[in-house]
């Protein structure tokens, strides 16, 4: 039995202030475990939500171990594959992390991870600023659908998606509230 459209698209949250601060800390500590306690290890965001993620994940480890970890933001406009088929779009600044990427572990941190080519045009956009002696993967969410050989290293919640279906993240710091929602499909 099919639902009325008005039930199909209201949204279902995922992640509410609490949960997703949760889902954070948990970031936080999984990258403390992982790199022997955030050593030589630089944040970079990729906007929109990424640089506010990365800065709360650097805030949270500073928190935890009392270790500063460099935070920056990685624009990707110029890297991104659909260039042609989207409207323009305004080109944001790039903010390198204090002390470079070079020789460090640098973490890429995204809100959401599908595809896999924002993260593709992350990986070109790092090249040209620097040569991190690795590179990881953060996201808060794992939506799958993967078309590109990708996968994040830290993921706060893996939320299986039909491909009609979309996940909304907000934050406080750009939308003015911290949850996340699922949009369309049938809930």
């Amino acid at each position: 039995m099919a639902l009325p459209e008005a039930a199909q698209s209201q949204p279902k949250t995922i992640l509410t202030s609490t949960d997703l601060q949760r889902v954070v800390d948990r970031i936080a500590h999984q990258i403390l475990e992982k790199t022997q306690g955030a050593a030589d290890t630089a944040l970079m965001g990729i906007p929109t939500r990424g640089g506010p993620l990365a800065r709360r994940l650097a805030d949270r480890i500073r928190t935890f171990e009392g270790v500063d970890v460099p935070v920056g933001v990685l624009d990707i406009t110029l890297y991104r594959d659909d260039l042609r088929r989207q409207a323009t779009r305004a080109i944001g600044p790039t903010e390198v992390p204090p002390g470079g990427v070079d020789g460090r572990r640098v973490i890429l941190v995204d809100d959401v991870l599908f595809s896999g080519r924002t993260v593709r045009a992350a990986l070109d956009a790092l090249s040209d600023i620097g040569r991190p002696r690795s590179v990881q993967l953060a996201v808060l969410v794992d939506r799958g659908h993967r078309e590109l050989p990708i996968r994040a290293d830290y993921v706060g919640k893996n939320i299986p998606t039909a491909l009609a279906e979309s996940v909304r993240v907000a934050l406080v710091e750009t939308d003015g509230v911290d949850e996340v929602k699922l949009f369309g499909g049938t809930q």
